[in-house]
């Protein structure tokens, strides 16, 4: 499998440990950004199926979406379709300054998880260049819980 650390790709494969703890805790049922062969549930969209367009509100999906300017969009979806009553588990960059973050994550998430250090994606040997946060959308909590979260020792 081949990854990509440059803005040529927008994609970042998904760390299979940092995903198996989640899968353990939430129990997803679609990932609505894969390339077809990284996806991590049956259910699943590929770019040219567009997960942006399809309802998720049955579902508890877990995101990691394209990392570049398109991210608003997919966060925001995910805002969005926990509202109609799915749980959705972003992988994202943590990137606090971003308009999004204000928009759709600060106030408005269940939960927000800073990872502590840095991720490695896919097969790569080296960390990313960038933190990286787990943000959880459920309607069925009121207050945003912050909290810094050591995949590695769960």
């Amino acid at each position: 499998m081949k990854v990509h650390f440059s803005s040529k790709s927008n994609e970042w494969n998904t760390p299979d440990d940092l995903y198996n703890i989640l899968y353990k805790e939430f129990n997803f049922t679609l990932d609505p950004c894969t390339n077809g062969e990284n996806n991590k549930c049956e259910k699943f969209y590929t770019e040219k199926e567009n997960g942006l367009i399809h309802d998720w509100s049955k579902d508890i999906v877990f995101m990691n979406p394209p990392y570049g300017r398109q991210i608003r969009q997919w966060v925001e979806k995910a805002y969005n379709e926990s509202l109609k009553g799915s749980k959705v588990v972003c992988l994202i960059p943590s990137r606090t300054d971003t308009k999004y973050w204000h928009d759709f994550i600060f106030n408005k998430a269940s939960e927000v998880r800073f990872i502590k250090g840095r991720l490695k994606f896919g097969d790569s040997k080296n960390s990313a260049p960038f933190p990286s946060a787990i943000i959880v959308y459920d309607k069925n909590f009121n207050n945003t819980k912050y909290s810094t979260f050591d995949y590695r020792r769960v």
